[in-house]
C-alpha cells in the first residue's frame, strides 16, 4: 500500500520546523508590507535570494525568505497564515495536497522545471538506466504525485511497464511488466540521496539531488524532458491572495528575463526555466 509523504512527514513537523529566515528581520509579517515566502533551499531558496539581493528593491518589494526541509510544512504554514506564499512544488502535488489536507492553495505563476532523475549507486559504472542489473533495488519517492512521476520516468525507457492510462497516479501495483525483476522501494523523498549506498539506484527529486551535491545533468542516468512536462514548480498562495500587489510583483520578477538568465547560468541545464518565461 502506498504511503503518502503527507502522512509520513506529519510526525516530523517539529523537526522540520528548524527553519532559516533569510535577510534582515522585520516586524512585518504575513499581511503586512513584507512578503514572507517559504521555500526549499535549492533551487527555490537560491532563486528567491537572487531576487531579494538584486531585483526586489527596484520593484518596491520587501521580501523575506523562510527555508524548509520538507514538502509538507510550507503548505501547512501557508494555509495557517504564517507565510504569504511559497515556492517549491508543482501543480499536481499542490492539487493532491489540497485534496488530502482540505487546504485551499492555488498556483500563481510557473517558474522553473526541476527535472526528476534516476541516480545510480555508482555513477561511474552505470551510464544508462537500461543497464540496471537483474533484481536491482530502485527507490522512488513515496508521496502520491512524485511516486507516479518516478514510475512514469522508469517506464519511459521500458525498464518497467505500467497499466494503460494510469498517468501520474501510477503506483507499484500498476506495474504490468518488470523484465529485470526490479524491487521498487518507496521512500520519503528527503531520504533518497542518503539511501543511495543501500540501493542500486533511486529516482530523486531535483531539489534533494542538488542539496546532496548531485548534478542532474552529469550524474543522472535518466532525466526528465522539459517538453510537455506538467511538473514546473509554481509560486503558490492561499486562494483569494492571487491579486495581492506584493504577490504580483514577485510573480513578475520570478518570470522575468533576469531570473531566466540566473537559472540558466547557475544550474546549466540541471534546472530549466519554465517554457514561456
Amino acid at each position: 500500500m502506498r504511503t503518502s509523504v503527507i502522512a509520513a512527514a506529519a510526525g516530523t513537523l517539529a523537526l522540520t520546523l528548524g527553519l532559516t529566515a533569510c535577510g534582515a528581520d522585520t516586524d512585518s509579517g504575513p499581511g503586512g508590507d513584507t512578503l514572507v515566502v517559504g521555500a526549499t533551499p535549492t533551487p527555490a531558496g537560491e532563486v528567491l535570494t537572487y531576487i531579494q539581493e538584486n531585483l526586489a528593491k527596484k520593484k518596491g518589494l520587501d521580501l523575506r525568505i523562510t527555508e524548509f526541509t520538507d514538502y509538507v510544512t510550507p503548505n501547512t504554514a501557508l494555509q495557517e497564515g504564517s507565510l504569504d506564499a511559497n515556492l517549491y512544488q508543482h501543480t499536481p502535488y499542490l492539487k493532491d495536497f489540497n485534496a488530502s489536507k482540505k487546504t485551499d492553495l492555488v498556483p500563481v505563476a510557473e517558474v522553473y522545471l526541476p527535472p526528476m532523475g534516476v541516480y545510480p549507486k555508482d555513477d561511474k559504472k552505470l551510464k544508462d538506466v537500461r543497464e540496471l542489473r537483474a533484481g536491482a533495488t530502485v527507490a522512488v519517492p513515496n508521496d502520491t504525485t512524485n511516486e507516479g512521476r518516478a514510475l512514469q520516468l522508469l517506464a519511459s525507457k521500458g525498464v518497467i511497464g505500467l497499466k494503460k492510462g494510469v498517468g501520474g497516479t501510477a503506483t507499484p501495483e500498476d506495474i504490468t511488466s518488470n523484465p529485470k525483476k526490479l524491487t521498487i522501494k518507496p521512500l520519503d523523498p528527503a531520504q533518497l540521496p542518503r539511501s543511495l549506498d543501500d540501493l542500486d539506484a533511486a529516482v530523486i527529486n531535483n531539489n534533494y539531488a542538488l542539496d546532496a551535491g548531485l548534478s542532474p545533468k552529469k550524474d543522472a542516468i535518466l532525466l526528465e524532458s522539459p517538453k510537455g512536462n506538467p511538473y514546473n514548480n509554481v509560486l503558490a498562495v492561499k486562494k483569494g491572495d492571487e491579486d495581492d500587489p506584493r504577490v504580483r510583483k514577485l510573480a513578475e520578477l520570478l518570470t522575468s528575463p533576469e531570473v531566466k538568465r540566473f537559472i540558466e547560468d547557475t544550474y546549466k541545464g540541471s534546472v530549466l526555466p519554465a517554457e514561456g518565461n
